[in-house]
């Protein structure tokens, strides 16, 4: 029940989770809410861009956050006020149909007679025995599970201990928000592209999505403080730079989570841009900065793209 709880709940936020990426999203800082004074120059992780039909704001999303994380600047709050339509990468309300939560675990399944400690090289299978032992867990009772289940399991594992709650997220903030509003919404992916981007990894992937995990997850609160202070600073070439460690250590899986996913949001967003009304538009953070972001991309085809 363990597993299957915490893998539903954390399954769409650590679709990205791989080396330095594991801990992006992780900001713990003591001082972690708004309740500090904004000034009127700062900015924040949120562009826009106009056309003769409407303005497109992008905002970047912290997927999980602490309860004392808000109240949210008053500068976003009154940006999605004003827009009609609020686009997110995903139907958060669809993932909970019981049918999909029943795919995800049976794709997460290795076939009767493959095991876990099988498929991964005995160094990976050891920091994860560790990893369990630490928890009072036994690895043994994740045999039958693939990597990538497994990755997310250990994360949610780690989201509790920090007392970090997905349901709190920039992003599932505005998505109920827009719900009791009843304000239009679009989606840029389906719920199942979203489960085939993570299952469908190769095998060695997968591994290298565990083990990243595994290696990089005793950094998160050391790192949180200064990333979180970027995001909400509106500090883009500092996460950019953290990103690009990321992008350099494992380039087929940022491309995979990332780069790929941003020139195919891009179409997308262009005709948003001809619909009547403002648009507000939520993405993870590390898909607005660095080469081929999605702002990068709308700058490169000539959009005048403002950060806010």
């Amino acid at each position: 029940m363990f597993l299957n709880d915490q893998l539903i709940s954390s399954r769409r936020r650590m679709m990205a989770l791989v080396a330095i990426i594991a801990v992006f999203w992780l900001f713990i800082d003591s001082a972690f809410s708004y309740e500090d004074r904004e000034t009127e120059t700062q900015k924040h992780f949120i562009w826009s861009v106009e056309s003769d039909k409407n303005t497109v704001y992008l905002l970047g999303s912290i997927h999980v956050l602490r309860p004392d994380s808000y109240p949210l600047p008053p500068a976003i709050e009154n940006i999605y006020n004003c827009c009609v339509t609020i686009v997110f990468e995903t139907d958060f309300e669809g993932e909970n149909d019981p049918a999909k939560q029943s795919s995800i675990i049976q794709r997460g399944l290795y076939p009767a007679g493959q095991t876990l400690s099988e498929n991964i090289s005995g160094q990976t299978y050891k920091l994860l025995q560790d990893r369990f032992k630490a928890s009072g867990l036994s690895s043994s009772q994740f045999e039958k599970f693939r990597p990538w289940i497994v990755a997310q399991t250990v994360a949610g594992m780690e989201f509790i201990r920090l007392g970090l709650d997905p349901n709190l997220g920039v992003d599932r903030h505005f998505f109920k928000k827009a719900q009791q509003d009843g304000k239009r919404m679009f989606f840029l992916e389906s719920n199942e592209f979203q489960i085939n981007l993570i299952a469908d990894m190769s095998s060695g992937q997968q591994e290298a999505f565990l083990e990243g995990v595994l290696k990089e997850i005793d950094i998160i609160q050391e790192m949180s403080s200064d990333m979180f202070q970027a995001w909400k600073t509106g500090d883009v070439d500092k996460l950019a730079s953290i990103l690009q460690m990321s992008h350099a250590v494992h380039a087929d899986i940022y491309d995979r989570f990332f780069t790929q996913r941003n020139k195919s949001w891009v179409p997308e967003i262009e005709k948003l841009m001809k619909q009547h009304g403002d648009i507000l538009i939520i993405v993870g953070a590390g898909h607005l900065v660095g080469t081929d972001s999605v702002i990068d991309l709308l700058m490169k085809k000539g959009y005048k793209v403002r950060q806010r």
